[in-house]
């Protein structure tokens, strides 16, 4: 069996046994390794994902390399997500490069792209993944925030323009032939000053209108219990980043303060990682992904 067929046949059981991957960034070989301890103590499945500057950063087949490691010393079930691909060409290289998981947002490099514009990359995408058969997930629409931590409130007001239809998103599933639909029911990239708070009434009725699976960007700073129900309801994959980068900076500016004299970096990060590991086991409980691991 290939990465691509065991990743279609474990997203496949998120919903025949009613939990969701969590989908987490890998801003460095430290969150990988946070990452994947936490999979061994929870014994857990995940994914980790990169963004278009995460690549940049480490490179693709950098990556793909770092992950199939920590999964074979590991022995986690484990796959690679490429999150926000802003281009066409960056999702074939992803698709090339192996990642099991392929999101294609045009939107996030021309926010004033046309929904046909939309369409017609997605597709090409979706055409291009039969090769190895990575899973495609979109959204017709720019996804607003950012992974930071923000000071000002939410202005619900405004995201509510961009959330989803169900029969539009039912309609660009079809005209695309994407794996996964990004819903945007009060989902919103970063932290806020107060928690998020997701639409659960609406995403019962994207669920009920789509035959494909749902994932839930900016899944940060929202309440456990919103996230437990958005799984009952039916979404397979919820990505975390913010509340990650946020434990990880808070804790090695605590780490570097209390330890101004020394200057080994491997010293200084065994409590930044066991910062970061504790987020992930807490959204994997509260995904009900915990136990759901199968022996790789």
């Amino acid at each position: 069996m290939t990465n691509q067929e065991a990743a279609r046949e474990l997203y496949a059981r998120t919903r025949k046994e009613g939990f969701a991957l969590g989908a987490f960034n890998l801003d460095n070989q430290e969150t990988l390794k946070a990452v994947v301890q936490a999979l061994v103590k929870k014994q857990a499945p995940a994914l980790v994902e990169a963004s278009h500057g995460e690549v940049e950063a480490i490179g693709l087949n950098n990556i793909r390399c770092m992950v199939d490691n920590y999964k074979a010393e590991y022995g986690v079930e484990i796959y690679v997500n490429l999150d926000h691909s802003p281009t066409v060409e960056a999702a074939k290289a992803g698709i090339d490069a192996g990642f099991e998981f392929i999101h294609i947002d045009l939107s996030q490099s021309n926010h004033e792209a046309t929904h046909d514009e939309i369409v017609a990359a997605t597709k090409e995408v979706v055409e291009y993944a039969k090769k190895t058969g990575a899973l495609v997930e979109s959204e017709p629409h720019y996804f607003g925030g950012g992974s930071n931590v923000f000071t000002t409130a939410i202005d619900y007001e405004e995201i509510k323009k961009w959330f989803t239809k169900p029969q539009d998103a039912s309609k660009f599933v079809q005209d695309t032939g994407i794996d996964t639909y990004a819903a945007a029911v009060g989902n919103l990239h970063g932290n806020y000053p107060v928690p998020k708070q997701l639409d659960l009434e609406l995403l019962k009725q994207v669920r009920a209108a789509l035959p494909c699976y749902i994932s839930l960007h900016g899944g940060s700073d929202t309440p456990s219990e919103q996230f437990k129900e958005a799984v009952k309801i039916g979404v397979s994959k919820i990505n975390i980043n913010s509340d990650m980068r946020k434990a990880f900076r808070t804790t090695l500016e605590k780490v570097y303060a209390e330890h101004k004299d020394e200057y080994s970096w491997v010293k200084l990060t065994p409590e930044v990682v066991a910062a970061v590991q504790a987020v992930v086991e807490d959204r994997l409980d509260i995904f009900g992904a915990t136990g759901k691991a199968k022996s790789v």
